[in-house]
């Protein structure tokens, strides 16, 4: 791995826990292999594009990477319809990562309702130019998933294939469209493909409890999360 600059930012708001403050370890690297980064989240970092991250906050633990295991993952009955809902109605088409105009529109419409919804911080519309820092220049090959109701792009994830497992970068898809739980049936989707390619586990990022963007991560079961001593540990089961 090549890192460029590592530093930790000056405690601000938490974008996860606004009652609290966060303080977010960066480094920006060059270049890295999947072994690096698996390595890497070993240790509780996330990344977007070339950026990896981790919270270093004085007094607080509650960001708790999380990982499904594969091989006894059972859905439960929301995950069973969302696959009913979603299976063969929708295409997935997987592929390196591109900037197209669709994307662009998709994405801002997306974080348009999670402000409105849940109280997201306001941004402006994403430029072609961010979105390839953030989701098409990647220090390793990175797996572009798009799904598909028709001819209409209606979900857009990115996923990590790393040496123990698919890592969910990032996923969003078209507000209109809610009804599916789309966001339930991408993991979905990226949990069946680690089983066929005999991977033993999904990471999802962090789950906080209180966050109501962040806890549906934990009713993907069963699942552990990463002790502060790197162990990991059953979380739900």
């Amino acid at each position: 791995m090549e890192s460029l600059i590592r530093f930790t930012a000056p405690p601000s708001q938490c974008g996860y826990l606004p009652d609290r403050k966060w303080a977010l370890e960066y480094e920006h690297v060059a270049s890295a292999s999947t072994a690096d980064y698996m390595g890497r989240l070993r240790e509780g970092w996330r990344r977007f594009g070339h950026t990896l991250f981790r919270p270093q906050c004085p007094g607080c633990a509650a960001c708790r990477s999380l990982r499904v295991v594969v091989d006894r993952f059972r859905p439960d009955r929301s995950q069973r319809r969302a696959r009913k809902a979603n299976e063969g109605r929708l295409t997935l088409r997987v592929g390196k990562p591109a900037v197209s105009k669709a994307k662009l529109a998709l994405y801002d419409r997306y974080h348009a309702f999670q402000s409105d919804a849940k109280g997201w911080p306001q941004h402006p519309a994403k430029d072609a130019a961010s979105y390839v820092d953030s989701f098409v220049n990647h220090p390793f090959p990175v797996e572009e998933w798009c799904y598909y109701l028709g001819d209409e792009v209606v979900g857009v994830g990115y996923v990590d294939v790393l040496p123990e497992g698919l890592s969910a970068i990032y996923f969003f898809y078209e507000p209109e469209e809610r009804r599916r739980s789309l966001g339930t049936w991408n993991v979905l989707c990226v949990i069946d493909e680690a089983a066929r390619r005999r991977l033993p586990h999904v990471y999802l990022g962090y789950h906080v409890a209180g966050c109501r963007s962040l806890e549906y991560k934990a009713r993907f079961l069963p699942n552990e999360t990463l002790g502060p001593d790197g162990v990991w540990r059953p979380f739900r089961t």
